[in-house]
């Protein structure tokens, strides 16, 4: 075992003197900084695979990395455990080294077919066909941010004719010596500003951007804009506003318009996804005419797969504090009387002699149809915290309810699913309204809920039983004690015949028993003790 760990200790003494593993007992003495230079891990700069003087690639001079620590014990422990590792300088040249052959690489494809590659005749590029420019008379360096450089042999006459900020430059600097050198410094993309150099030489420019990305033809708007080369600007457009876009290069595409401030030259490109800011009358009647078109579809299917995409989308909208959309509750309160036309007509009908009525299947159907567009409407009515003043007029449909109890319950239960939807809201504060208005709704509509709630529970899949005793319960709880305790009673009653056809409110049963038993907080109002009230039960 001893022997072991001596081996272990030696091996590990030998990888920290090596520099694969940092050590704070390891450093360097202050008089004797060690450098070490990448370049003795790697080779040195290199140039382009081509002999061709009219374009050379290079490299930066690999950085140097250095490591000192002084042997004063001021210096944090931190700083020495963090000091990079030789193994670690050694991964991150390679990562270097494999990052600049890449872009070479790149560069040297772009420039293969270059217009330019000859310096007496230029033919290679089979679309341009011979082009004779001549001999290139101006060196052009570009220079990326991170040192690596290209050198080619341009044409100052086709940089003059094409760009206006070349062509300025050309007229200075020609003033001062015929043979020009223009050398472009800190750039941002080296590969991308080739490449419009390229493009400046190529007489289709919209042909020579088919196929490429919308990241690719942005970059090449950037640098485009940047030296004022025009026609680059307008083929890019161009592209940009006929190509189609994701929703990510949608948000790139509108951030690098902005950004570079082309205005009526974007324009056309914008126009996808702006316009004229329209009036509210206009957005009214646009929302109107899509849920009008839903209400009255004929396609089940196509019908609910388009009430579940506008909700979606209008929630969608009601989350994000920039949109401008602003649907007036006009609109949506006249869909819901139309709704509400549509239902007592369909129960007057079943509600009249037998002889008068259509098919039973279809009238059950179209029933169910109307109690679910007006349980849509309200849904987007709640969402948009519209939904007060439905609350009383649902209250105030008397001939409705009426209409409700003389037909069987397999053709009016899908109403009683609106009733919930209103307690369910009211119940967790969504919708506020006064206490005489939520004892008018459930005067009017609680009885109904309660006959139709075994087949409610039955028959909709879409009903959240749970979800529905709450909103009832917490809805009975905001009335004056008095209303609450005939409310309870009845339901005690009525739970005891019923059972799971009934909905269970024990939770809010309890919550009543000791407010009105228990805790007596009358008593400390009026200072006598609150006793069972004999109150009529609404109906």
């Amino acid at each position: 075992m001893a022997a072991e760990d001596g081996l272990r200790s030696r091996e590990v003494s030998a990888m920290i003197k090596q520099g694969f593993i940092p050590s704070q007992a390891l450093s360097f003495s202050p008089s004797r900084p060690v450098t070490t230079n990448a370049s003795s891990l790697a080779r040195g700069p290199f140039h382009s695979p081509s002999s061709s003087p009219s374009k050379t690639l290079s490299s930066p001079s690999p950085p140097h990395f250095s490591a000192s620590a002084s042997a004063s014990s001021a210096e944090p422990a931190q700083q020495v455990l963090t000091r990079p590792t030789l193994f670690e300088m050694m991964s991150q040249e390679q990562h270097r080294l494999e990052s600049s052959n890449a872009l070479k690489s790149r560069l040297s494809k772009i420039l293969s077919n270059a217009p330019f590659v000859n310096s007496i005749v230029a033919n290679s590029v089979e679309s341009d066909g011979d082009l004779g420019f001549g001999s290139g008379d101006v060196r052009l360096t570009v220079v990326s941010r991170d040192g690596f450089s290209v050198s080619m042999d341009v044409h100052g006459r086709v940089l003059a004719e094409k760009s206006r900020y070349f062509a300025e430059k050309l007229r200075r600097d020609r003033g001062v010596s015929h043979s020009v050198d223009i050398e472009i410094s800190e750039c941002d993309d080296l590969e991308v500003y080739v490449e419009t150099v390229v493009l400046m030489y190529s007489e289709d420019l919209k042909k020579r951007l088919i196929g490429e990305g919308v990241d690719k033809v942005l970059g090449l708007l950037k640098v485009s804009s940047a030296i004022m080369f025009d026609i680059g600007i307008s083929a890019c457009l161009e592209y940009l506003e006929a190509v189609p876009w994701s929703n990510d290069e949608e948000e790139k595409v509108v951030s690098h318009l902005r950004q570079l401030q082309l205005h009526d030259s974007a324009a056309e490109v914008l126009h996808r996804v702006s316009a004229e800011p329209s009036t509210s009358s206009r957005t009214d009647d646009i929302f109107l005419r899509l849920l009008s078109g839903v209400l009255q579809a004929k396609d089940d299917k196509a019908r609910r797969e388009m009430k579940s995409l506008i909700s979606r989308l209008l929630r969608e909208e009601a989350s994000d504090c920039s949109s401008d959309i602003d649907v007036s509750r006009d609109s949506l309160y006249h869909l819901c009387h139309r709704c509400l036309s549509s239902l007592i007509l369909c129960l007057s009908e079943a509600a009249g002699p037998d002889e008068k009525k259509r098919d039973r299947g279809t009238l059950m159907a179209e029933i169910a149809r109307e109690a679910d567009n007006m349980h849509w409407i309200v849904e987007i009515l709640i969402d948009k915290n519209m939904g007060d003043e439905f609350v009383k007029l649902w209250a105030d449909q008397k001939e409705l309810a009426i209409l409700h109890s003389k037909i069987p319950t397999v053709y009016r239960h899908e109403i009683s699913r609106v009733t919930a939807q209103l307690c369910v809201a009211m119940g967790k504060g969504l919708i506020l309204v006064p206490k005489d208005t939520r004892l008018s709704l459930l005067s009017t509509w609680l009885e109904a809920l309660y006959e139709d709630f075994g087949w409610m529970r039955r028959a909709s899949r879409s009903m959240d039983k749970k979800l529905l005793e709450d909103g009832l319960g917490q809805t009975i709880l905001t009335l004056p004690l008095p209303q609450q305790q005939a409310i309870f009673l009845n339901w005690f009653d009525r739970y005891l015949n019923k059972g799971d056809d009934c909905p269970d409110i024990q939770k809010a049963f309890e919550i009543w028993w000791r407010r009105a038993f228990i805790r007596q907080h009358g008593s400390e109002l009026n200072n006598s003790h609150l006793q069972i009230t004999v109150c009529g039960y609404p109906n």
